[in-house]
């Protein structure tokens, strides 16, 4: 395994609406948020996301470096900002996105 692996940790960022969110707020969000999942994903990088079953919480579970998690942060920001709540935590566990990325 390459020093990548040592750089590279989970992360776990969260969402939920706001009260004021409305249906065409999502509706204008939603592709923008596929297609940076779309990209991410296309560089080889493994995210996992989608919606609880409250209809307004979803979570999306990704690895990337300190670097790569702010940059992909602050375009989730500026696509959400004012419609969700969220946050973005480093998640202190198990690098198990990059063992199964390895093993695919």
């Amino acid at each position: 395994m390459s020093q990548q692996l040592v750089q590279r940790k989970p992360w776990v960022l969260i969402s939920i609406f706001k009260d004021n969110t409305n249906p065409d707020d999502l509706s204008r969000i939603t592709p923008l948020i596929q297609e940076m999942i779309d990209d991410w994903q296309s560089t080889g990088k493994i995210m996992w996301s989608g919606a609880f079953n409250d209809n307004a919480t979803g979570m999306a579970v990704f690895e990337a470096t300190e670097q790569e998690a702010s940059e992909f942060y602050a375009k989730y920001d500026k696509v959400c900002s004012g419609i969700l709540k969220y946050t973005m935590y480093q998640w202190d566990a198990m690098p198990i996105l990059s063992l199964l990325s390895d093993n695919t």
